[in-house]
């Protein structure tokens, strides 16, 4: 009996034990240990990377881990560059190239995939992936490198391409394709590697469409003074990328004001804006009237300038009409703090359209007071006087002033607080405007900024 209860006892124990136990117990799944941030290791190609005396015309490589090629085309670059895009195709964790031009003869060729290679699991990218191989007994080492800025502002555009042409004569760049072609970083740098010693013409431009052409002749392009020959000693190159019909004046352009299109439907009323803002006129700038379509006709004997509640007319004012006919200016020497009115007749301008003042308006404005500003003072340390200096401020992309520069010292009694980015223009023909160059048949490099 004093066995059986014993037994009977433990039992109980055991069972208690088992239901408290398995209450208080949490679920965890097992983990997969930590994430995978490596991206895939070429384990062997077939033939072997910087392989000699290449012949055949299909390439296959073994990665450690299953890839997923991505935005191919978009990013192999093969050098010299291809005539047919070559065959690209993945399974598991193996690439297969298969070239589709016929190789030339003692010729080093490169193949970049860029950011294209990346493996399943992470997407880890394995970046510039580059296969080497020669179709003679030995590899071109040469290296070519440099950046491209934009000339007007001094800043990047990696969406550029930079080539290289055989082909010296201007219009190779929209006829042929290149011989090499290298993309640019985030910093704008370039480089070409194993190239062979030779000549080369050196350009930078937008491709369209991967046409590996310049088709555009509004779109960005730089180009070397001289040819390139290429050795062991190649500094670096710096081009100058430009836009050959942008055409940008610096001068302080008209702000986002009174917008006016006055009486009747849209399709009869004559529109133009104002730089006046908040009804409120700057006194460092003339009254700018800006059109959305040339004006046909101008008459300013049809236009009334006068100040204060009284509409006393105002002397020693006058009007420029700019080349395009969509920009007139009132020029004044404004004075602080004082009512201006303006008044147009309603035959004072037509557009090419036709288009007049449907009736007579009045632009009524307040010009700033001289507590409205402050007072600027700057010294430039080691500025090239000889390069026609122009000093230029910038706010959000749009240019609020610009001054040439006879000494290293600049001031400005009256200044519109705010914050500024600020440029120097090597102003080469002392036009006051910043000029882009021109290529075809001249070679003349913009004005740098």
């Amino acid at each position: 009996m004093k066995k059986i209860l014993f037994s009977f006892i433990i039992i109980i124990f055991l069972i208690t034990t088992i239901v408290i136990l398995t209450g208080c117990a949490n679920i965890i799944p097992p983990t997969g240990g930590p994430r995978d941030s490596l991206p895939p290791v070429l384990l062997k190609s077939t033939p072997p990377d910087s392989t000699r005396n290449f012949t055949g015309n299909r390439i296959t490589m073994t990665f450690d881990e299953f890839i997923d090629p991505q935005n191919v085309r978009e990013n192999l670059i093969v050098s010299p560059v291809y005539k047919i895009f070559p065959d690209i195709t993945s399974k598991l964790n193996t690439l297969s190239i298969k070239l589709r031009d016929t190789l030339e003869p003692n010729t080093t060729y490169t193949i970049n995939f860029g950011n294209a290679l990346k493996d399943v699991d992470e997407g880890n990218v394995l970046k510039n992936f580059t296969y080497l191989f020669s179709t003679g007994s030995k590899i071109d080492s040469l290296v070519l490198q440099g950046k491209v800025i934009l000339a007007e502002d001094g800043k990047i555009d990696s969406t550029l391409i930079v080539v290289l042409y055989r082909n010296g004569a201007d219009t190779a760049v929209m006829k042929e394709r290149p011989r090499y072609m290298a993309r640019l970083d985030g910093k704008g740098n370039f480089v070409f590697k194993n190239l062979p010693a030779g000549t080369f013409y050196l350009y930078a431009f937008k491709d369209a469409g991967n046409s590996f052409r310049f088709t555009d002749t509004t779109q960005l392009f730089a180009f070397a003074d001289k040819p390139v020959v290429t050795n062991q000693k190649n500094e670096p190159f710096t081009l100058y990328a430009y836009a050959a019909k942008k055409i940008v004046s610096i001068v302080a352009p008209a702000g986002i004001g009174i917008r006016r299109s006055l009486g009747g439907g849209s399709e009869k009323r004559l529109r133009f804006q104002s730089n006046i803002v908040d009804n409120k006129m700057d006194l460092l700038s003339p009254l700018l009237l800006n059109f959305e379509v040339p004006l046909r006709s101008f008459d300013s004997t049809k236009v009334s300038f006068s100040s204060d509640s009284a509409f006393t007319p105002v002397a020693n004012y006058h009007f420029e009409k700019d080349s395009t006919n969509k920009k007139i200016e009132l020029k004044h020497q404004w004075k602080e703090n004082t009512l201006y009115h303006l008044i147009l007749d309603k035959d004072f301008a037509e557009d090419t359209t036709g288009k007049k003042l449907l009736r007579t308006d009045t632009i009524t404005f307040t010009t700033k007071r001289i507590e409205d500003y402050g007072k600027l003072s700057i010294r430039f340390r080691d500025l090239d006087m000889s390069k026609n200096p122009v000093l230029i401020f910038i706010q959000s992309d749009v240019i609020k002033g610009s001054y040439p520069l006879n000494s290293p010292d600049f001031s400005q009694n009256l200044f519109l607080p705010g914050d500024y980015d600020l440029r120097i223009l090597e102003d080469a023909n002392k036009n006051s405007k910043w000029d882009p160059g021109e290529f075809f048949g001249k070679h003349l490099q913009p004005e740098i900024v």
